[in-house]
């Protein structure tokens, strides 16, 4: 009885251990740094953007200590898996094929149209050469059209392919295409219609850290309950963007 007892306060010891740990661990959040307006860097070398924002809001909500860190999209799941970071905030639209490998929390964003933008309206988007980032949900739609896929690894290239020929347009998510048809002075335009991919955004997480997918996922609905999150949308990606 007195070695049940004993070992009893030795477990309770170990575990009031491990959750002042828990508290006192800090979460490393990994994002692309590459995709505007979502995350990149600033002129301070510093990761900024709606993701930036939006992650130290949802780590301050659930009392969690964060840092972040950048890494290629290529290798982000990769990454996460083997323990480089804790979390994945990188505008990652979430699929069947990535939540066999990976946790998501609910949407921070809802589903968003994905577009198509060229040097011309009448540029060939289903027999044509299209570019778009590897590993997103837009090269598999590419694929799927029958158009030629030319894939980079950050979406920077995949804009330069169209505007030095290499490509007849691009595919990505249309936030990301706003800005830049806005400010190329009429170079570039959008091309089709929009085209509805993916499940909305959400962060990644390994699939052993269900507490942690937990916490994140309770911030985002604190955060769609009291307003703040559509504040956030409307501020980074727009009026157009879709909000909750």
């Amino acid at each position: 009885m007195k070695k049940l007892i004993l070992g009893t306060a030795v477990l309770a010891l170990s575990a009031g251990m491990t959750l002042a740990a828990s508290h006192s661990m800090t979460v490393r959040l990994g994002t692309e740094g590459a995709y505007p307006p979502y995350n990149f860097i600033n002129d301070n070398g510093e990761v900024d953007g709606f993701e930036r924002e939006l992650g130290d809001e949802l780590c301050a909500r659930a009392e969690l200590t964060c840092e972040w860190v950048t890494n290629d999209w290529d290798s982000i799941i990769p990454n996460l898996v083997s323990g480089n970071y804790d979390a994945i905030i990188a505008g990652m639209s979430i699929t069947p094929e990535r939540d066999e490998v990976v946790d998501f929390t609910q949407n921070y964003t809802p589903p968003s149209p994905s577009a198509y933008a060229a040097l011309s309206e009448d540029a060939d988007i289903e027999g044509g050469v299209v570019a778009a980032q590897t590993g997103t949900i837009q090269a598999n739609h590419v694929v799927d059209t029958g158009a030629t896929l030319l894939e980079f690894p950050t979406p920077d290239e995949t804009v330069a392919a169209v505007r030095n020929g290499e490509a007849d347009a691009v595919m990505a998510d249309k936030d990301f295409l706003s800005t830049i048809v806005a400010e190329s002075g009429g170079e570039m335009v959008f091309v089709g219609d929009d085209v509805p991919l993916g499940g909305g955004i959400g962060m990644a997480l390994r699939e052993s850290d269900p507490e942690l997918r937990d916490k994140f996922s309770a911030a985002i609905q604190s955060m769609k309950d009291d307003g703040t999150l559509n504040e956030m949308i409307v501020k980074w990606l727009g009026e157009e963007s879709p909000r909750f």
